[in-house]
């Protein structure tokens, strides 16, 4: 009878791991389309080229050493089980010891795949960030360091089994990645950003900056819908398992908190747009609804829809100013993917304290340090190796026409272009 309760416990535990997985590599195509929107025309083939193959160095990456690094310590792949030496024996022991709550604990290679997918939404981050002006092989080559040493390293002080500055014993809590995903990308986002500088047009002799508008509002749009689907797989996957009553109980919490907290950040910056600049602004919005996902994404679980939904709010409004201030320090963000998932994701770590009585103050500021301070050293590190040594701007004039024809050969919407062209 155990046996039998313990393999339908951890089918379903697998199966939801798997389908929940599923839904945060979704978010890709969010991403993809989020950035495609916030861009202009002439640099869409670019900015979709890098999110298709982000993913894809991601995967291979963290498969190749990330996951062994992160949960490890190693430079192979040793984590993941396969069928051939699955220890179902000691799986059940373990799972008797937890009175049958502990299925998900040898997940194998359905944590793998769970654990890979945010890997790629770190670095999806750092695509819009540094989208215009960017070098693509430049941008293919940081993600190698990113996947694949940068965000495993700090994944295993906080998720994984390697400590640092005694983060267990301070009880840093990140239920599903505030600080350890978006934080990160957001960090080394920053750092390219830094080193890349704005792009040419958007500041003008005297310091004042000028609006570039997106391509494709629609597609924005329909991009934070997909974000905002993805992220029930984000946060509701970190459960790690669903079986049992209390489990699935805290699953629908978390789903019921993520679409409160989203839902709050998109009035609260539409509110906030209204009041500053006297209408409603729709890219405030979406960024907004993004602000609150990354809020709630620290402690999803324990705040009543009501508190998810302020805690959301508070994150709209942030996103808002934080756009605001970037602008006037000059940190050109075209997608606003700095303010989003650093700004708010310092405030959704710090969040953790207003209702999780286990977490502390002192474990959440280490936490957020060393997640800042390891990912941004260690990207501006090899940003400027790969400015010295290979470059990671366009030329002027390729960025004046447009990075998809240099970098890529190909427009994504050639025949507006032929519409326009003098010569056609």
């Amino acid at each position: 009878m155990e046996n039998q309760i313990f393999e339908l416990q951890y089918a379903i535990d697998t199966f939801y791991f798997l389908v929940m997985g599923a839904f945060v590599m979704w978010m890709a195509a969010g991403f993809s389309m989020l950035e495609a929107g916030l861009i202009r025309s002439k640099n869409t083939t670019v900015i979709l080229t890098k999110n298709v193959a982000l993913y894809s160095i991601a995967c291979t990456m963290y498969m190749v050493c990330g996951y062994d690094i992160m949960y490890g310590g190693g430079w192979f792949l040793s984590g993941v089980e396969t069928v051939a030496n699955l220890d179902v024996a000691g799986a059940l022991a373990a799972s008797a010891e937890n009175g049958f709550d502990g299925a998900s604990v040898y997940a194998g290679a359905s944590d793998f795949f769970f654990q890979v997918v945010f890997v790629a939404t770190a670095m999806s981050i750092v695509s819009g960030a540094v989208a215009e002006r960017m070098k693509l092989w430049a941008f293919f080559i940081f993600a190698i360091v990113m996947t694949g040493f940068i965000y495993p390293m700090e994944g295993g002080w906080t998720w994984g089994s390697n400590s640092v500055f005694g983060l267990y014993e301070l009880k840093y809590s990140d239920y599903a990645g505030s600080g350890i995903v978006h934080l990160a990308g957001a960090s080394a986002a920053l750092a390219g950003v830094l080193l890349l500088g704005p792009r040419k047009g958007k500041y003008t002799a005297d310091g004042k900056s000028r609006a570039i508008p997106g391509a494709n509002l629609p597609l924005a749009t329909l991009g934070t819908f997909i974000l905002w689907m993805g992220w029930f797989g984000f946060n509701g996957g970190s459960t790690l398992k669903l079986g049992g009553i209390a489990v699935a109980n805290e699953v629908a919490y978390v789903f019921l908190n993520t679409n409160a907290a989203a839902a709050g950040g998109l009035i609260a910056a539409l509110l906030t747009a209204k009041l500053l600049f006297g209408r409603g602004d729709l890219t405030m919005a979406l960024n907004g609804a993004l602000a609150g996902l990354v809020a709630i994404t620290a402690e999803p679980a324990d705040p009543t829809a009501l508190q998810a939904t302020l805690i959301g709010a508070a994150g709209g409004v942030l996103v808002v100013f934080s756009i605001l201030a970037m602008d006037k320090m000059k940190i050109d963000d075209p997608v606003g993917a700095i303010s989003v998932h650093g700004t708010v994701g310092i405030w959704g770590i710090l969040a953790v304290l207003l209702t999780d009585a286990d977490a502390t103050l002192s474990g959440q500021l280490v936490g957020l340090l060393t997640i800042f301070v390891w990912v941004f050293v260690v990207s501006l590190v090899t940003w400027f190796i790969l400015k010295m040594v290979m470059g990671i701007r366009v030329s002027e004039e390729e960025e004046y026409e447009g990075v998809d024809i240099s970098e890529c050969g190909v427009e994504a919407y050639p025949e507006f272009t032929a519409a326009r062209s003098p010569n056609v």
